[in-house]
């Protein structure tokens, strides 16, 4: 039952928030100041991790079924807290529509949060455009050993336009600059979005701030942000950006929404920060990572966990009938009929995600999110293939009944993690070389045969290492529609190579992206995009934003 929106000082006095760490945005969302997190006089809470298996476009209800979890582990008597990704406005206004959750299992006031929210998006946006500024300035007064042409910073736009993917800048003569080609990324795919979701303290993000690499001089040496000067003024930016946000569920669960970037060519985690104030609130963190297990969940382990010293108690994988009749070939204009044979055949799909999940040592649960058109013979098929390889599952009608509705797949999270953590393991060493760290990921996690690295991406990966930046973690840049770096392999491809062909060095973030495929960091809008859907009546109410 709905019993939000609570003011939003109660739902941080149940968690034992004090007023005076409580910086509040309205009556229904705010800011929580940093100290809360040494502050609390709890145990740590222990972290539960949702991801799922290669999802459908649509999507599989990830965060629908967090949410529905940790509703599910309040009404067991458990005390927990979300700690989720805020949404894009590229994607809300473009394909994906509304990231807040959907039914009786979604975040409150869903409204602010999918749009303007508490501003953390514009900031960074800000933030990342006040860098670009004043490197093209320096060009133009010739203030900066800086190569034109070996710029690699562009400029960030919260919004889906693939108009701006690339331009050319500083035309108008004397007046206009230094001309060269550049373009602009979505904001969620900003090193400056990723700055904020891993940075610990905001020294450490004025410090990661610092060390962005933004081009090279003549002789190749790297040129960093901290030489344009203006990272104190970006890190002022971003003093209110790095507070988590506070709002809760439609049953008035906590949940701390703090921070979004990209899952596929970035980490894809909420901040470090959120999680951490998450566990020192509650028992049960539940926390996601984006898209499946290959790409988001593989990321937070070796990059979010790794950096932030977080130990994850258990893993939840998200199961959908019309994710593994898509996998089993149905096509997807006709997921929603019944098919228990293609659900079977879409089981090596899910398969592949437990194989990859066994990696790191985590006692693992599937979740089927379950939709109105699945049958009972299409669900049995899930839970006999779970049982056969002693997995535990539930299923959850989240979306229809919320809290209630996942009360037993919260109880099998709180029989699973009934004792001690289990050591934290990552996937692979850090002084591994480079492509050792790629093949590793991509044998693990996607089930390659190996991989195949381009010349660019060699000459990029010897000129890494002669940096400096030879022991950074990797984070691949992949397509979510496939386990394979083929959008069109569906279910568990085999007998593949992954075909690396740049790198890119994010030395700010602290990883190394390694690009396969062709992925965009700017989106382009559908023919028929969600805002053209979206209205404001007279009355001042936002429609059409699910």
């Amino acid at each position: 039952m709905s019993i939000a929106p609570r003011p939003i000082a109660d739902v941080a006095s149940d968690l034992g928030i004090s007023p005076e760490h409580l910086e509040p945005y309205g009556h229904d969302k705010a800011k929580v100041r940093l100290d809360a997190i040494e502050a609390s006089e709890r145990p740590t809470g222990k972290l539960i991790l949702v991801s799922a298996i290669t999802p459908t476009p649509a999507g599989e209800g990830k965060t629908t079924v967090s949410i529905g979890l940790a509703q599910g582990l309040n009404a067991i008597g458990e005390r927990a807290a979300l700690a989720l990704r805020q949404p894009s406005m590229g994607p809300v206004f473009g394909r994906k529509g509304g990231a807040t959750g959907g039914g009786a299992s979604r975040l409150t006031p869903s409204d602010k949060i999918n749009l303007q929210f508490t501003g953390d998006f514009h900031a960074v946006t800000a933030a990342h455009n006040l860098l670009a500024a004043a490197i093209d300035n320096r060009l133009h007064f010739g203030d900066t050993a800086l190569v034109p042409l070996s710029v690699t910073w562009k400029r960030v736009l919260d919004m889906n336009d693939r108009a701006l993917r690339k331009i050319v800048i500083g035309l108008g003569g004397s007046s206009g600059g230094v001309p060269r080609e550049s373009g602009f990324d979505i904001t969620a795919a900003s090193e400056v979005m990723a700055i904020l979701c891993l940075a610990e303290s905001p020294r450490d993000l004025k410090s990661r701030l610092e060390r962005i690499l933004i081009g090279y001089d003549k002789a190749g040496k790297p040129i960093v942000a901290h030489e344009i000067g203006v990272v104190g003024s970006m890190a002022a930016i971003l003093a209110e950006a790095i507070l988590p946000n506070l709002v809760q569920s439609l049953e008035g669960t906590p949940a701390f929404v703090h921070g979004g970037p990209f899952a596929n060519i970035a980490h894809g985690c909420n901040s470090i920060l959120a999680t951490r104030m998450a566990l020192a609130h509650a028992d049960y963190a539940v926390t996601e990572a984006g898209f499946a297990f290959d790409l988001g969940a593989e990321k937070f382990f070796d990059i979010k966990c790794r950096t932030g010293g977080l130990n994850p108690a258990a893993i939840v994988i998200v199961a959908t009938v019309r994710a593994l009749k898509m996998h089993g070939g149905t096509p997807l204009d006709a997921l929603t009929k019944p098919d228990p044979a293609a659900v079977e055949r879409g089981l090596a799909n899910l398969a592949a995600h437990l194989d990859a999940a066994a990696h790191f040592g985590k006692p693992t649960l599937v979740a089927i999110n379950q939709f109105a058109t699945d049958t009972t013979e299409e669900l049995g098929v899930i839970h006999q293939y779970c049982a056969s390889r002693n997995i535990p599952c539930a299923t959850a009608n989240v979306f229809g009944q919320g809290g209630q509705g996942a009360k037993e797949l919260a109880e099998k999270v709180v029989a699973a993690t009934a004792g001690d953590p289990t050591p934290f393991t990552s996937l692979y060493a850090l002084d591994l070389p480079i492509e050792a760290k790629i093949e590793r990921i991509a044998t693990a996690m996607y089930g390659a045969n190996g991989v195949t690295i381009l010349p660019t991406a060699e000459a990029k990966i010897r000129k890494a290492r002669r940096l400096g930046y030879g022991n950074l973690p990797i984070c691949m840049a992949k397509t979510q529609d496939s386990l394979s770096d083929n959008p069109k392999l569906r279910g568990r491809p085999k007998d593949f190579t992954i075909t690396v062909r740049d790198i890119e060095i994010a030395a700010g973030a602290g990883f190394l992206v390694a690009l396969t495929g062709e992925l965009v960091r700017m989106p382009g809008l559908p023919v028929r995009p969600a805002a053209e859907r979206i209205d404001l009546t007279d009355s001042g109410e936002i429609t059409g934003l699910t």
